[in-house]
């Protein structure tokens, strides 16, 4: 009767770790320049803060011009203020007027 005896390969040992090491290679590249890894939330971030101050100008542009309506309205007419805006929309001065156009009104 004949045996055969079989001498372990070392391949088999390394096949494990291989694959181990393939996984957390490819899950630790993806969790820092993912979509969402750690470059990413920075990214968001600074997007954050861009938006948050364009967010502050636009509720202070907005505030604004909600005085500048109030001022319009029919409870507090102002002449003052409507007639200044007739003569900014219509272009028309007095001949003994010194006008000095801003850029609020637009």
């Amino acid at each position: 009767m004949w045996t055969r005896h079989h001498k372990k390969k070392k391949i088999g040992r390394l096949i494990l770790p291989a694959v181990t090491i393939a996984f957390l290679s490819y899950f630790g590249y993806h969790s820092i320049h993912g979509v969402y890894g750690l470059r990413a939330s920075q990214e968001f971030e600074r997007q954050r803060t861009v938006r948050s101050a364009e967010l502050a100008e636009l509720v202070a542009h907005r505030q604004q011009l909600e005085r500048q309506v109030e001022l319009l309205s029919d409870g507090s007419l102002e002449r003052d203020m409507m007639d200044e805006k007739a003569r900014y929309q219509l272009n028309m001065s007095r001949p003994d007027e010194i006008v000095i156009f801003d850029d609020y009104l637009d």
